[in-house]
């Protein structure tokens, strides 16, 4: 049993990861030459392998742009490619987003700007507001990621502190058509937030981002308004979200249900504080092992979206990892169960490994190599909990991103 259940945990992460890989679904959604100037400009995880995707598609030389995570860039013949911070942004982000806004500026009607967006991309396109410096965003960004804050709230803050995200990018290259082409990675899959919308306008307030940071009891600097809903140079601006994280879970299920196994979709919108999530899936999953409620087993629980995690240690480990853990502690070596959680980006958080897998004797191995999970889970050490069992799941980067993959199999 152990074997199988470890190779199709690993199957339906596989299948997740491909539903949403660029050369998968985005030619399709690529659109016909305009009658002057295409600029392919992009930002994101997956941004140099859309962009390649792309330059496979038209067969011509392009002009362009994109900006990904350090180790993530792929080959472009003529499309540059930059690599840069995350999830703390840094000086190569800058140059890049400083590079896109110049870029966009002599733009005319005839003129097509591709935005090829992916998870991710908020980081990788750091142009601070007027008034403000990288290294103040660099502080703010650190901050909020300790802080728990979800990523719905980093973005909102993000969006008024910036000079190109918040549809900034697409007002600067008006009066050109701005269409954006985005693998999302947020729950809801609105184009104006993922990667916080550089081509989109935008309906949160300074206001809001101000009551974000003053409710983590963080420093409030000065905020730049963003474009909204109706603002004239944003006329030509449209998006498509052309992957989405409920359509990997589903591709997964199909996986599970090949095998016999009745899928429970909880969906893509789980947030919250990663070991609070993993104490909830535990109560489920004790509920279809004793009472076969709410379905009776075999039962593949699967879920995405972003968990958050509050630093209150020294250790490594992402938010999957962490979930990973504290599911293992709360089940308390449930016979039967397996999981995995993993982040289909390759990357949980800034270490090595996408996430972990749990099997029923997880505790007791740790027990016997002298690891103590409760206290490496109070020091935010799930990674090295993890890598001590020999239980990480190493995929490196995918070039793609539809945030968390979570799937616990209960017999």
């Amino acid at each position: 049993m152990h074997r199988l259940a470890a190779t199709l945990l690993r199957q339906m992460l596989q299948t997740a990861i491909a539903a949403a890989l660029p050369a998968q679904c985005l030619p399709a959604h690529l659109p016909p030459l305009p009658s002057n100037r295409l600029l392919v400009l992009g930002a994101g995880k997956a941004a140099a392998a859309m962009a390649r995707v792309t330059e496979d598609h038209y067969g011509i030389p392009l002009e362009g742009l994109v900006v990904t995570r350090h180790g993530h860039g792929v080959a472009c013949r003529s499309v540059q490619v930059m690599e840069a911070g995350h999830p703390l942004p840094d000086l190569y982000g800058q140059q890049a987003a400083t590079h896109m806004v110049e870029m966009v500026r002599d733009l005319g009607a005839d003129d097509l700007v591709l935005f090829l967006v992916s998870g991710g991309g908020s980081a990788l396109l750091p142009l601070p507001a007027p008034g403000l410096s990288l290294d103040d965003k660099q502080a703010i960004t650190r901050d909020l990621l300790k802080s728990g804050a979800s990523i719905g709230e980093i973005n909102i803050v993000r969006k008024h502190l910036s000079a190109i995200k918040g549809g900034r990018l697409a007002a600067a290259a008006w009066p050109a058509r701005f269409l954006t082409l985005a693998i999302s990675d947020v729950p809801g899959d609105d184009p104006a937030i993922i990667a916080s919308g550089p081509g989109m306008a935008d309906t949160s307030t300074c206001a809001q981002a101000q009551a974000i940071l003053r409710h983590y009891g963080l420093p409030i600097p000065a905020l730049d308004e963003s474009p909204k809903p109706g603002d004239p140079r944003l006329q030509r601006a449209e998006a498509r979200v052309i992957a989405t994280a409920m359509a990997s879970l589903n591709a997964a299920g199909t996986v599970a249900q090949a095998q016999g196994w009745q899928v429970l979709n909880l969906g893509d919108c789980i947030e919250g504080e990663a070991r609070h999530v993993a104490r909830v899936m535990a109560g489920m999953a004790k509920s279809i092992r004793h009472h076969g409620q709410p379905l009776a087993g075999p039962v593949a629980l699967i879920s995405g979206g972003e968990t958050s995690v509050t630093l209150r240690g020294h250790g490594r480990g992402g938010r999957n990892t962490e979930f990973l853990l504290a599911l293992a502690l709360a089940l308390d070596g449930l016979d039967g169960v397996y999981a995995l959680a993993a982040d289909t980006d390759g990357i949980d958080g800034s270490e090595d490994n996408a996430g972990a897998l749990l099997t029923p004797d997880t505790l007791a191995r740790a027990a016997k190599a002298g690891l103590n999970g409760a206290a490496m889970l109070d020091n935010n050490d799930a990674y090295g909990f993890f890598a001590a069992l020999g239980d990480l799941v190493l995929t490196g980067p995918t070039r793609t991103n539809v945030n968390d993959f979570r799937v616990v199999l209960i017999p």
